[in-house]
């Protein structure tokens, strides 16, 4: 009989008190779980100290280093030596202080953390203080005394080689650019919140800030500067409140994106009490309604600020503060959604459709990543020496060009102003069914021929040359390699030459690549255009007697009224019979009343010059052959391309010369010279005095005008002008000698030259 051995006994583990730098790191790791955590916890910071300015710097994804440098109140020079202490704060002093806090930060643990996982560095410096302070930390604890040094306004935090003492954490954390793009998200949700305070981010190295705000009044123009104009101008204002204190008490403002932004993954930006949170139920709840509006792959861009009394909040639920408690959050939670349903239904009314075209032949260039974003290399790469005669001043992968910058005020202020064509390009094109008109013979001969006399010399020039900046009013300058030419983009009407097509058409394409780009387009996009809807229709009878009369020389003669009123009508007739194939192939709308309702698109964020309408559909009657197909839909395209290409603004140009027409005159008569021509003007010019706002007037509008060259005409010439032979030699682009000085450079661009190897 075996006897079975008894089991043996464990004793219960021995609970012991652990060690006071292992309780420290274990609670710095869940405080400081990313490197943007660290982050978010130093802006906050920031913030309380009643910053204007705050700058990041990162490098290697905020593991090597984060530098958050403020312009606050600093910290006091007592105060340094339990700075990094835990659960040391100036927010509060007794746990009911929670019931009221609107600080960021409370617990006093974020530097603390920071310093158990890193090493710190603070340089501070208070008001009335004759110099700064700068000290180390490690482990909670000063590692010296505070040094005497010069410093400017407000704290300098700087943290390096994060999570040295966490094997395991770091290298879960090895994808730097993944960290650095988290980052770059959060200065975007502050920057878009904070919008009286400027913000920058940027990596360790580089030239330009991936983040970079100012402090503006208007919270749309701060998201047009963070997220682009892609998302501002899709936006709608929403407001909701409650002052019923038994079911709710809050305010919100924000805005959400209507249902013609698309965009793949939700973008939800939300702030309570000033305070960057994530609520899911309520993420969830405005998902549910744009559900119902919008595409199955699009997300909606929320914005929302909602404003609760401090004793409805409990801030504290959270290690990151990343989370936060409302009272009665399912009340205000349904109640905001109740008021987003009907803003969104009634947006839901129009929509834009971006639409993209598979061509049949090869003609369109591909767009490559490297087209659209810009480029920049690694930092801490070795340079390579390059001879000074090889030296290229600018990228030409950058599709604005950087010398730019330097040389003239930015435009954007000028965008969020109201202007008469703003109310265009918000109207929308309703959805259709495409149909294979791109297939059409005629329309492929067109973009053959254009294809067949490409000049591959100068088309290299075009894909690889730099934006420098506007020589002149008619003149861009371009860099490609070492060389510099200049090409005219503004329409003059100087000259014409014949369209890509040999055929009798009447319509020249004007002498500047705006127009021929413009030409191309219509026939690249042929029947897949969205529209321009028009603010009021615009009767076509009145258009062409408007452009008559600016045909006609003799102003002051009304002999030939009923003339102009004849061809008039007899046009008209003609354009409302040919409406249906307009609308169709160009998605120009002529109504059976004939009135001119909407405009084909050629390029995003480009819209013609309205003024000159009239002669446009002018042209349409007059010049355009509507016998023959292929004629038919290249006179189209010509008028098209010349009603678009970039033209010169009414006013003149307020900078040099043009600035005597903005002064001030006298009564009288009084004559002024120049050129070939003369006019005579009432009064005299007064010396220093201005008509401002007709000044202010021309000086937004040339503003604009520069914005659309930089932006949207040179990038897409880039992309998609395929330059005709002609163009090599007609003067459209001219080279730069070498030898030739800047100061030369006026003088010379009046020769027209030819491109040369």
């Amino acid at each position: 009989m075996e006897i079975e051995p008894a089991e043996e006994v464990k004793e219960p583990p021995r609970i012991h008190r652990l060690d006071e730098s292992v309780v420290n790191r274990i609670a710095a790791g869940e405080v400081i779980q990313r490197p943007v955590s660290a982050v978010k916890e130093l802006v906050e910071n920031s913030l309380d100290a009643s910053s204007t300015s705050i700058s990041v710097l990162v490098k290697d994804g905020g593991l090597k280093l984060i530098q958050v440098s403020d312009d606050g109140h600093g910290i006091r020079y007592e105060d340094l030596p339990i700075l990094c202490e835990r659960h040391t704060t100036s927010k509060l002093s007794k746990y009911e202080d929670l019931q009221s806090i609107k600080s960021m930060g409370f617990r006093g643990e974020a530097l603390a953390s920071m310093t158990y996982v890193g090493h710190v560095t603070v340089t501070t410096i208070t008001r009335g203080q004759l110099h700064g302070y700068r000290v180390s930390y490690r482990d909670g604890v000063m590692e010296n005394e505070p040094k005497a040094c010069a410093a400017v306004k407000g704290t300098q935090i700087l943290i390096e080689n994060l999570f040295y003492n966490m094997v395991a954490r770091r290298k879960t954390l090895q994808n730097s650019a993944d960290d650095y793009t988290k980052i770059v998200d959060l200065l975007s949700r502050f920057a878009i919140h904070h919008i009286d305070v400027s913000f920058s981010c940027r990596k360790h190295g580089a030239a330009r800030a991936d983040v970079h705000s100012v402090a503006t009044p208007s919270r749309l123009n701060a998201i047009r500067s963070v997220y682009g104009l892609s998302v501002a101008q899709n936006l709608i204002k929403i407001e909701a409140s409650d002052n019923d204190p038994s079911s709710s008490v809050f305010e919100m403002d924000g805005f959400i994106s209507n249902s013609n932004y698309v965009a793949k993954k939700t973008t939800m930006v939300l702030f309570i009490n000033d305070r960057l949170v994530e609520c899911t139920a309520l993420k969830r709840a405005l998902e549910v309604v744009y559900v119902a509006t919008l595409p199955k792959a699009s997300k909606p861009f929320i914005y929302m600020s909602i404003t609760l009394p401090p004793e409805h909040v409990d801030v504290n639920v959270h290690p990151t503060k990343r989370e936060v408690s409302l009272l009665n959050q399912e009340v205000i939670v349904e109640k905001i959604q109740s008021v987003v349903e009907p803003v969104l239904r009634n947006s839901n009314e129009s929509r834009t459709f971006q639409e993209q075209t598979v061509e049949a032949t090869s003609s369109v260039p591909s767009v490559t990543n490297n087209d659209l974003h810009l480029s920049s290399s690694p930092s801490g790469s070795k340079s390579q020496r390059v001879p000074v005669n090889k030296i290229v001043r600018t990228d030409s992968s950058d599709p604005a060009g950087r010398m730019h910058a330097y040389l003239y005020k930015n435009p954007q202020k000028y965008l969020g102003r109201d202007s008469s064509l703003t109310t265009v390009r918000s109207s929308v094109r309703q959805r259709r069914n495409l149909k294979e008109t791109a297939d059409l013979t005629s329309i492929q001969e067109l973009i053959n021929d254009i294809d067949s006399k490409c000049h591959s010399g100068l088309l290299d020039i075009v894909r690889q040359s730099t934006y420098v900046g506007m020589a002149d009013d008619v003149f861009a300058l371009l860099q490609h390699n070492t060389h510099l030419y200049l090409a005219n983009v503004v329409n003059l009407r100087a000259g014409v030459r014949k369209t890509s097509v040999e055929t009798h058409s009447k319509i020249h394409l004007s002498l500047v690549s705006s127009a021929e780009l413009m030409y191309q387009q219509v026939l690249r996009r042929f029947a897949h255009f969205n529209a321009i809807q028009l603010s009021e229709p615009a009767p076509l009878q009145e258009l062409i007697i408007l452009a008559l009369k600016e045909e006609d020389l003799d102003l002051e003669s009304n002999e030939n009224d009923d003339l102009k009123k004849k061809i008039a009508e007899m046009n008209t007739q003609l354009l409302k019979q040919k409406s249906e194939m307009l609308e169709e192939y160009f998605c120009i709308f002529i109504d059976s009343d004939g009135n001119l309702s909407r405009l084909p698109i050629l390029l995003d964020q480009y819209t013609p010059d309205m003024d000159r309408v009239p002669e446009f559909v002018l042209c349409l009657g007059n010049d355009v052959e509507w016998e023959e197909e292929k004629n038919c839909f290249q006179s189209l395209a010509a008028a098209l391309g010349n009603f678009y290409a970039m033209h010169p603004p009414m006013l003149p140009n307020p900078s040099g010369k043009g600035l005597e027409f903005y002064r001030k005159r006298k009564h009288g008569k009084h004559t002024q010279d120049g050129g070939n021509s003369s006019c005579h003007v009432d009064g005299t010019a007064e010396e220093g005095e201005f008509e401002h706002e007709l000044l202010s007037e021309a000086e937004t509008a040339w503003a604009q005008r520069e914005w659309s060259i930089q932006h949207v005409l040179f990038p897409s010439m880039r992309l998609f002008l395929k330059p005709p032979n002609s163009m090599a030699s007609n003067g459209t682009f001219v080279r730069i000698p070498r030898s030739l000085s800047l100061q030369s450079l006026y003088g010379y661009k009046s020769r027209f030259g030819v491109i040369g190897g």
